[in-house]
């Protein structure tokens, strides 16, 4: 059976997010081509439903930039717009990319410290190959620690001074 106090939960979490980025269920990327109109991004964004950003990507699926919903909230939202304008004109050239065997610790610290909600993984081409989410990291980080999330209190700070029982 696994230990389950803090320190030795706090022990394993360094190997746990030194697992490759390979390892996590990821994402398909909701990709664009250069020369797409921002209304057709909008559009994109919202028939998916699960995206909140599209990467525009070349014919060989080499990364460009990224176009994010607050890309879209800060820059178009209450100003006048031509949304026909190509995507090019606001979204983020060179995003910050991580590659499929770097750590998951990296990925964490984009979305901390970068304030990403989409990494975009690149192959050695930069070739877009997927998308890790927080909440792929969440998942992941669920299975790595069953025993400690199925053996929480429903409120964490709530002690039990007994057991329930005979």
């Amino acid at each position: 059976m696994t230990e389950t106090t803090e320190r030795a939960v706090a022990a394993r979490v360094p190997s746990v997010t030194d697992v490759q980025l390979r390892v996590l269920a990821l994402r398909d990327p909701i990709t664009v081509r250069p020369g797409t109109s921002l209304a057709a991004c909008i559009d994109v964004i919202r028939e998916t439903g699960s995206a909140d950003s599209v990467f525009v990507t070349d014919l060989d699926g080499r990364l460009h930039g990224v176009l994010t919903e607050r890309d879209i909230f800060a820059r178009l939202v209450g100003h006048e717009v031509d949304l026909n304008r190509p995507v090019e004109s606001i979204m983020k050239e060179h995003p910050w990319t991580l590659h499929l065997d770097q750590p998951v610790r990296h990925a964490i610290d984009l979305m901390q410290t970068g304030r990403y909600r989409n990494v975009p993984l690149v192959d050695d081409d930069d070739i877009l190959v997927g998308v890790v989410r927080p909440v792929d990291v969440l998942k992941y980080l669920a299975e790595a620690f069953p025993e400690e999330l199925l053996n929480l209190p429903p409120r964490p700070h709530q002690v039990i001074p007994e057991t329930e029982g005979a």
